[in-house]
């Protein structure tokens, strides 16, 4: 999950430069003489990788747009929650500070995805999102 803006811009060149390796990956197995099947077999991981890449970009875009899926249950809430700050517009740093807390501390609660979270905690961060 894309969590920020420079993990976004970083997302959105290794899936530019990714572009040019598939093909010239591709382009060079053809010239090798390897049977279709065999080219397939060899491009799906890479290929794989970058429709990943693809999704996990138009996810953070849609985020951007606050268009996000419902929570169907306490186990998507930490995602759910980072999604809000997306939304909002809002950095580590911002809803740090609008909870009094380090943007370390913030930054160390996403990258866990929030798992652990209390429910007066959890409950504080959605109201300051709004």
């Amino acid at each position: 999950m894309i969590r920020n803006d420079a993990e976004y811009k970083e997302a959105v060149k290794r899936l530019n430069e990714e572009k040019g390796r598939l093909n010239a990956q591709e382009i060079q197995l053809k010239k090798s003489g390897l049977p279709k099947d065999e080219i397939k077999r060899i491009m799906d991981p890479l290929v794989s990788f970058h429709l990943q890449l693809e999704e996990e970009i138009e996810s953070y875009d849609r985020l951007l747009k606050k268009d996000f899926d419902e929570l169907e249950n306490l186990h998507g809430l930490g995602q759910q929650i980072i999604a809000f700050r997306i939304a909002a517009g809002l950095t580590q740093r911002e809803l740090a500070e609008r909870l009094s807390i380090s943007e370390s501390q913030v930054s160390r609660d996403e990258r866990n995805e929030y798992h652990g979270v209390s429910v007066e905690r959890a409950s504080k961060i959605l109201d300051v999102l709004g």
